[in-house]
């Protein structure tokens, strides 16, 4: 019996399209499946993975938000998927593909958000999010064995940040549409938070895209399809370009760097320093897969530090440097 989703992917895709019978295969060689294709296979091991469950507690942008209803790290990964998903389909690209990739790019992100890659970055001299998420479906997950992904999903998850190359169209679609993502949704919590209304977005973008809560991320992704049309290339029309950009500088201007927020990034960055400073003077306390990964104690470490949750970061600064009453010992 044929792979009907080969037959798919060989009779119907876009000559522009990956295709995974052509994959440049994965670091351990398997036997093929019979049902799924390759890239099938790699969102599902993603799905899986501890490191993608933990994402659910993980913060987005905003630290501790009381309310059920503010993005976590998986919430947003689920919209960057969703919009990468539309976008490849529209395109008659490989949406298996765009799946997996949107589905891994931020595994290796921290607890806190950006200001927990920032602080890891500073105390190793280097941390990216994105090359994390890599050494997590390369090495971590799994206990060190990875999950053996194809060369197309792992280039993707490497590759997905702004400044990023990646070497299929479907890699570029998860990218802009991580951009796409989180400036909308960033843009819903604020509002939700009481940290902008309405009205603030810039006129100029406002025209551009039409009324911000039912127009804004639609406008965008026709933007992009009609643009990328039955071209090599995945990118957005000048104006469009110009409108993502100002709402990102806006952004940063008004949510991102409020007073508020800093003050709260900056509570995470200490109790973050003082975990890793404590780590490095007691790496028995780093379980012990974590340590056989490399010799390396800042990486091992921070290796250990990405991997938490918001809540388990919390839970051992606790319980490493609060003192506990008599009662309870």
């Amino acid at each position: 019996m044929k792979n009907a989703y080969i037959v798919f992917e060989n009779n119907f895709l876009s000559q522009f399209a990956a295709r995974s019978t052509q994959s440049m295969g994965r670091l351990k060689p398997v036997s093929p499946c019979a049902i799924r294709t390759e890239f099938q296979r790699d969102r599902d091991r993603i799905l899986h993975s501890k490191a993608f469950r933990r994402l659910k507690h993980k913060t987005q942008v905003f630290l501790s938000p009381h309310g059920d209803h503010y993005r976590t790290r998986l919430t947003h990964t689920l919209e960057v998927t969703q919009i990468a998903r539309t976008i490849s389909r529209a395109l008659l690209l490989n949406e298996d593909l765009t799946e997996a990739i949107g589905m891994g790019h931020d595994l290796g992100h921290t607890p806190f958000g950006h200001i927990g890659e920032r602080t890891l970055a500073s105390l190793t001299g280097h941390f990216k999010h994105n090359e994390q998420s890599l050494r997590v479906v390369d090495l971590i997950e799994n206990e060190g064995a990875g999950l053996n992904l194809t060369f197309e999903v792992r280039d993707g998850i490497l590759n997905h940040c702004i400044d990023g190359n990646p070497a299929t169209l479907e890699g570029a679609v998860v990218s802009i549409s991580d951009r796409i993502a989180y400036i909308n949704h960033d843009i819903d919590d604020a509002i939700r938070g009481g940290l902008l209304i309405e009205s603030d977005i810039p006129e100029s973008i406002i025209r551009l895209i039409g009324n911000r809560r039912g127009n804004m991320i639609d406008a965008f992704v026709n933007d992009v399809i009609t643009t990328s049309y039955n071209t090599t290339e995945i990118k957005q029309s000048e104006p469009f370009k110009i409108a993502l950009t100002n709402l990102r500088a806006f952004m940063f201007e008004r949510v991102y760097a409020n007073p508020f927020a800093i003050a709260t990034e900056k509570k995470a960055t200490r109790l973050l320093t003082l975990l890793f400073n404590y780590y490095m003077e007691n790496i028995d306390a780093v379980p012990i897969p974590y340590r056989k990964q490399t010799t390396e104690k800042k990486i091992f470490i921070a290796d250990y530090i990405a991997g938490m949750t918001d809540n388990f970061a919390i839970k051992a600064f606790n319980d490493i440097f609060i003192p506990r009453s008599w009662e309870s010992l």
